[in-house]
């Protein structure tokens, strides 16, 4: 994409009613902007990056054997009521009345949507195990909607249900989540740590909070020194109950949980292992039993010709607070520092000088390079100042960056800088893409 072309507003200085880094450096870098309290428009570099994280949930989700659907924003206040939460899950809920005074509501979360899907679809056992997902648009009418997208109102969440014949059944479903999560966060290049959580208006006695350490976090939490060294999980069978159930008491064999969970006993354990750092919550998983089938009438005919009611699970991911949480965990002074994985795009290509023919033409060339080698390139084909371009590239954190100028062409080098460690090194054109491309 040439950047002559594109949408990308930056901003020298940031907003004042901006406080911590991500919702800063979102706004000076382009990435959205806000529309009313709590919402955001995402454009073109905001989007791309948005969209890599949720293709990355995607892949983990369909890995660990969930089955993909869509369900709508808008939901009946009666599926509500069947489940006794309409009354009790508070303000947050946006209350919609549409023009027939039929009562609607902008979902918040699915569990009751998708338990009537459920009910109309399954007759007997042999349709469980079953998980199924969406990535869509929610609305929470926080009360303070701040630090960007990380607490906003309108946010893009992937939520998962699982519905199992027992509890047995239920909580080997819960551990396929707890991995897929593992795994789907280690290849953003964050260290999400699982931690045992309150399980708030959801509901259940089973929950773990996936916590990225950052210390303008909103949550305090507490933790063995052992998980500033956790390892990424190891490779599994997601239908292998036992090699799951192993990794799951490997990884909470060392005490995390949030303040509402402390447990005191294994504090004192931990002794001067303890820590405490504030944290931002990017998943969260529940096991609640039969609360939902059992209020809206879901049964299914058991082995035995007993109607049963199914276990069930919910599984939420923040896709749209990632975004936020990768730029809190990997920035500095002049930027974002993209994980490779999630980068909206691969390379920063700067030309240095577009009033010169060889520069001009020396630029063009790599780019069409870049892209017929199916490398996503942002170039700098502007006329303006070299350092602004570097600016420019070091706040949108582009992995790499190449640059072309008058006095590396007379050489034969292009310049290849890496965002994230600061290193430079001249070298063939050729030997830059060979690079780049890995």
């Amino acid at each position: 994409m040439r950047l002559s072309r594109y949408l990308l507003p930056l901003m020298k200085e940031s907003p004042a009613d901006a406080q911590i880094v991500s919702h800063k450096l979102m706004l000076r870098a382009g990435l959205v902007r806000q529309t009313a309290a709590g919402i955001y428009a995402w454009l073109p570099l905001g989007l791309k990056v948005l969209r890599n994280i949720e293709r990355i949930v995607r892949e983990e989700q369909d890995r660990s054997g969930a089955v993909e659907i869509l369900m709508p924003t808008m939901q009946s206040a009666e599926l509500w009521r069947q489940s006794g939460r309409y009354d009790a899950y508070g303000p947050e809920m946006l209350r919609i009345t549409d023009r027939h005074d039929r009562e609607m509501l902008f979902g918040p979360t699915n569990e009751e949507m998708v338990t009537s899907l459920f009910r109309d679809a399954a007759r007997s056992y042999r349709d469980l195990p079953r998980t199924l997902y969406h990535i869509q648009w929610k609305f929470r009418d926080e009360v303070r909607p701040r630090f960007g997208v990380m607490r906003g109102r309108e946010f893009l969440m992937k939520d998962a249900y699982s519905f199992d014949m027992d509890e047995a059944g239920a909580r080997h479903s819960y551990n396929r989540m707890f991995v897929a999560y593992l795994r789907t966060f280690a290849r953003m290049g964050l260290r999400a740590i699982p931690m045992q959580a309150d399980t708030g208006p959801i509901g259940g006695d089973l929950s773990h909070e996936f916590i990225v350490l950052a210390p303008t976090g909103e949550s305090d939490v507490f933790y063995h020194a052992n998980w500033d060294a956790s390892a990424e999980p190891a490779e599994v069978d997601f239908d292998d109950a036992a090699a799951l159930q192993g990794v799951v008491d490997g990884y909470t064999q060392d005490y995390a949980a949030t303040d509402e969970k402390r447990d005191e006993a294994r504090e004192a354990a931990a002794g001067n292992a303890l820590r405490q750092s504030r944290g931002v919550e990017v998943g969260h998983i529940f096991y609640f039993g039969t609360k939902y089938s059992a209020s809206m009438g879901l049964a299914v005919q058991g082995t035995d010709g007993t109607r049963v009611n199914p276990h069930m699970g919910s599984y939420g991911i923040g896709v749209s607070r990632l975004v936020g949480a990768i730029i809190e965990a990997s920035h500095d002074d002049r930027g974002i520092i993209w994980p490779d994985a999630v980068a909206p795009y691969a390379v920063g290509l700067i030309n240095m000088r577009v009033d010169d023919a060889g520069c001009t033409a020396a630029a063009d060339d790599l780019y069409a390079r870049l892209q017929a080698a199916g490398i996503e390139t942002l170039y700098d084909d502007r006329d303006e100042r070299g350092g602004a371009k570097f600016a420019t590239m070091d706040l949108v954190g582009v992995p790499w960056q190449i640059v072309i100028g008058p006095k590396g062409i007379e050489k034969g080098v292009v310049e290849l800088k890496r965002r994230a460690t600061g290193e430079k090194v001249e070298l063939s054109a050729d030997d830059a893409l060979a690079r780049v491309r890995g």
